[in-house]
C-alpha cells in the first residue's frame, strides 16, 4: 500500500533528510556486523604465507592455522559466521570425489581448529563435489551426464563427515534434486539433530562465479557448463518452487546465489516465504566493485556498503561476502 501524504508545500520530503541525525531516525533499513558471514579459502600448508587470488583483489587462500587467526579476526569483528571452502590439491581430486568426506580432508580440519580455538564462533561449510572432482562438476559425471541420485548419496557422506567435525551450518551449493531431505534424514539418525542447513535453494547457473572458480582452482578442471542442474537466470517461479520444496524437505534457512542480480528473487522469497533469507554476493560482485574502486572508477568503500545495504532492503536476513571484515571494520568506525 502506498502512503498517503499531504500536497507540497505541506509535505516536503527534504525535511526527512536534513541531517545526519535526522536521516538515521527515517531509516528503514539498515547493516550490521551480525548480518555477514565471511567466505574464506583454505589451502594445504603449516605456516605458509598467505596466497593472493588475483582475480579477487584483496583475498586470499589460506592456511588452516591462518584461517583460525581469520576465525579470531572476524569474532572481534562481530562476525557471526565463517564459510569454509578448500582448495584442494589436484592429487586429491578423482572421478570418485572421495577426498570429500574425508573426515582429515582441508575443510575438516579448518573446522575443528577454528572450533577449538573461537567456539563461539559458528562454522558453515560447503555441500558440493566440485572442489574434489576430476571433472570439475559438482556431482559425479558419466558420459557427459551430470548424475543426480548417485551424488546425493555422496553428498549425505560429505554432510555427515562435516557435521562430525563440528561444523554449524551446511550448504549444500551442489543443486541435486532432492538432496535435502536425504541430509536432513542423516543427520537426525546420526544424532546431529542440531547441525543447520542453508541450502543454496536458487543458485543460477551464473557467469559471475568466475573468481570463486579460479579461487579453488576448478577453473580448469571443469569441462562443460552447470546448466543442466543451476537454474535457469531467465526463471523467476522457479526459484520459490526451489525454496518451497528445500523448506518442506527439512532446510532451516535458504539462500539465493548470486545476490545483486537477483534482489527481485531475495524479494520475492521473503514475501512469500517469511523464512531466514540469505543472499551471496559472489565472487564475480566482489571483483567488479573491488576492481572498480582500486581503478579511483567508483569510492570502494561507498560502493561496499551499499551493496550490502541492498541486501537488507530486499528482504535478506544475512548476506555472504567477500568483503565482511571490511564491512565490519567500516561499521566500527561509525
Amino acid at each position: 500500500m502506498t502512503p498517503l501524504h499531504a500536497p507540497f508545500p505541506m509535505t516536503r520530503f527534504r525535511r526527512s533528510r536534513q541531517t545526519p541525525g535526522i536521516r538515521a531516525l527515517a531509516q528503514e533499513n539498515t547493516l550490521t556486523a551480525g548480518d555477514l558471514i565471511w567466505p574464506v579459502f583454505v589451502r594445504e600448508g603449516d605456516g605458509v604465507a598467505r596466497e593472493d587470488i588475483p582475480s579477487m583483489p584483496g583475498v586470499q587462500r589460506q592456511t588452516v592455522d591462518a584461517v583460525v587467526e581469520s576465525a579470531r579476526e572476524a569474532a572481534d569483528l562481530g562476525i557471526p559466521a565463517i564459510c569454509l571452502f578448500p582448495y584442494t590439491p589436484m592429487d586429491k581430486r578423482t572421478k570418485d570425489c572421495a577426498e570429500a568426506w574425508n573426515p582429515d580432508n582441508l575443510s575438516n580440519r579448518a573446522t575443528r581448529a577454528i572450533k577449538a580455538a573461537v567456539p563461539g564462533l559458528a562454522v558453515m561449510t560447503d555441500v558440493a563435489l566440485d572442489p574434489y572432482n576430476i571433472d570439475g562438476h559438482d556431482g559425479f559425471v558419466v558420459d557427459g551426464e551430470i548424475l543426480n541420485d548417485e551424488t546425493v548419496e555422496a553428498l549425505v557422506k560429505q554432510t555427515l563427515s562435516q557435521a562430525e567435525a563440528g561444523a554449524d551450518i551446511i550448504g549444500p551449493s551442489d543443486m541435486m534434486d532432492g538432496r535435502i531431505g536425504a541430509m536432513r534424514r542423516a543427520l537426525e539418525g546420526a544424532g546431529h539433530k542440531n547441525v543447520m542447513i542453508l541450502s543454496y535453494a536458487a543458485k543460477y547457473a551464473s557467469a559471475f562465479y568466475g573468481p570463486f572458480r579460479d579461487a579453488v582452482g576448478a577453473t580448469g578442471a571443469l569441462k562443460g557448463d552447470k546448466a543442466t542442474y543451476q537454474t535457469n537466470p531467465g526463471n523467476s517461479d522457479e526459484a520459490l518452487r526451489l525454496v518451497a520444496r528445500d523448506l518442506s524437505e527439512g532446510a532451516d534457512w535458504v539462500m539465493v546465489k548470486p545476490g545483486m542480480p537477483y534482489l527481485d528473487i531475495c524479494r520475492r522469497v521473503k514475501d512469500n516465504f517469511g523464512v531466514p533469507t540469505f543472499a551471496y554476493q559472489v565472487s564475480g560482485e566482489y571483483a567488479m566493485i573491488k576492481g572498480a574502486g582500486l581503478n579511483g572508477w567508483i569510492d570502494g568503500d561507498k560502493a561496499m556498503a551499499e551493496s550490502l545495504l541492498s541486501f537488507k532492503r530486499a528482504g535478506c536476513d544475512g548476506i555472504l561476502t567477500y568483503f565482511a571484515p571490511d564491512m565490519a571494520r567500516a561499521l566500527a568506525a561509525g
